[in-house]
């Protein structure tokens, strides 16, 4: 069963869906605002929902990219200041879903845990975190391969990221994602340093190497370099990610305070320091109508901002191969974040009855676990499936299992991949109409492989399933900075 986890006290903010956003839409209101939006990044075709729920639901990610928001590279000195190395690649550090009522009378910001293990399209099970990068990485090399440009395959590749995260998200939280906003760690480290660095206060002091985190206890002042150890910090916490992301909830209380403080505003070198980092470091969708977004929260100043993290099962998972993720229900998110936002979900339509005896199932061994093909092939003659082909696969390397079909929503193929576990169903054009395959590769865990004993089905271990107690309340509107982990 779930336990809610990190639910905290509402903030008096002007709006908390982030410090970069925030900036973007309320810092600047008064002045130049036009300006700021037209050097912000702009993005298209995204898959957004559009607002017609009653809400406006915005995902906000923080990445750390090797590139700023115009895809130029960061430069030595600011790699070496993130940490980020030569290799490709972008990962999704911070996730957060944040939902505005029509009124704009007040929000909800909900953190995702960068390590929830969740399905995730054309890759299977996986850590949420990889829904952007990895979906990017593989398209890229197709992209590559079929002739495309560097600069085209980039842009491409980059956008069926950002369409793979947005889906994982609505998928798990069951909320139409209708904006999308992007800041990287770069822009978080540039606005820390335009306002003359953030004030924290620690419980116990701290000296974790894998982060950087060097800090005493008590209340301190941190320059962007230090910040950004201060909120990447998972490791020797309590609570882990969890913890984690109480911490970035209440640096990013702080450093909105400070944006609004108003000798910031009235400073107008501080002005440029802010908009160049803004300039330089946002991504938004090309639909949102942001000077518009904020009339429809001329309001929320008087209002409440709540922060909140979705139910965690257990913080200390792991996969059969021995990578350590953070195991969440689905069902509880969505009744969770349901709750958390007002409404009542909707009865979802059940799933058409499908027998067995009518589905002949071929499985293919893609991984190099002698036998396991046949092993999973009599678990399922064992469900009442007839038998298929049985062998290895021939195909393009795989990484994850999955369950092949002519379309994703076939109720046999559906059926198959529920006996395997919770296997991803993924479309392949050349089976006929009546035609299941499953293809086995190394991260398989389910009936028929030795893992199945001492793993869930899903493919994670909960034998030492952590109980995970509510975070303590984190009051923004409070004087100085909430003392936590």
């Amino acid at each position: 069963m779930s336990t809610p986890v990190g639910s905290v006290g509402t903030a008096k903010l002007i709006v908390a869906i982030s410090a970069v956003l925030i900036l973007a839409i309320t810092g600047f209101a008064w002045r130049s605002v036009d300006n700021l939006i037209a050097n912000i990044d702009r993005i298209g075709g995204l898959g957004l929902g559009g607002g017609r729920d009653g809400a406006v639901d915005i995902l906000l990610v923080g990445i750390d990219s090797r590139t700023d928001a115009h895809g130029n590279p960061l430069t030595t000195a600011e790699r070496e200041m993130l940490h980020a190395g030569d290799e490709v690649g972008t990962n999704t550090d911070t996730v957060v879903l944040v939902r505005v009522p029509n009124d704009g009378r007040s929000a909800t910001a909900i953190s995702i845990p960068r390590d929830s293990y969740v399905d995730i399209g054309g890759q299977g099970k996986a850590k949420i975190n990889s829904a952007y990068g990895a979906t990017k990485e593989t398209e890229r090399a197709e992209l590559l391969e079929q002739g495309e440009s560097e600069s085209d395959a980039e842009r491409d590749a980059t956008k069926a990221g950002r369409q793979a995260l947005i889906k994982s998200v609505a998928d798990l939280t069951g909320i139409t994602v209708d904006h999308y906003a992007e800041v990287s760690l770069l822009g978080f480290v540039l606005l820390t340093d335009a306002v003359g660095g953030v004030e924290v206060c620690l419980n116990n002091a701290v000296d974790e190497w894998m982060s950087g985190a060097q800090f005493p206890a008590g209340r301190q002042r941190l320059d962007g370099k230090q910040a950004l150890s201060f909120v990447r910090q998972r490791h020797d916490l309590p609570r882990g990610d969890i913890d984690r992301i109480v911490r970035q909830q209440v640096f990013m209380a702080q450093l909105v305070g400070q944006l609004l403080d108003a000798k910031i505003l009235a400073n107008p070198g501080k002005l440029s320091e802010i908009s160049e980092a803004v300039g330089r470091t946002v991504v938004l969708d090309d639909g949102w109508d942001v000077l518009g977004f904020l009339q429809q929260l001329k309001d929320l100043s008087g209002g409440e901002v709540a922060f909140e993290t979705i139910p965690v099962a257990d913080l200390n998972s792991m996969t059969s191969d021995g990578e350590s993720v953070v195991r969440v229900e689905p069902e509880a998110v969505r009744d969770y974040i349901a709750g958390l936002v007002g409404e009542q979900r909707a009865e979802e339509p059940a799933e058409p009855e499908v027998d067995p005896s009518t589905v002949t199932v071929s499985v293919l061994n893609a991984g190099g676990t002698a036998g396991l093909a046949g092993r999973v092939s009599t678990a399922l003659t064992g469900e009442g499936f007839r038998e298929g082909l049985v062998g290895n696969y021939t195909g393009a390397s795989v990484t994850s299992s999955r369950v092949l079909a002519a379309d994703t929503s076939d109720p046999k193929a559906a059926a198959v991949a529920e006996a395997l576990g919770g296997l991803t169903v993924v479309a392949d054009t050349s089976l006929s109409a009546d035609t299941v395959s499953v293809v086995l590769a190394s991260d398989y865990s389910g009936p028929g492989s030795a893992a199945a004993g001492m793993f869930d089905l899903d493919g994670t271990s909960s034998a030492t399933a952590t109980p995970i107690p509510p975070a303590p309340p984190i009051d923004a509107g409070q004087n100085g900075p909430k003392c936590v982990n």
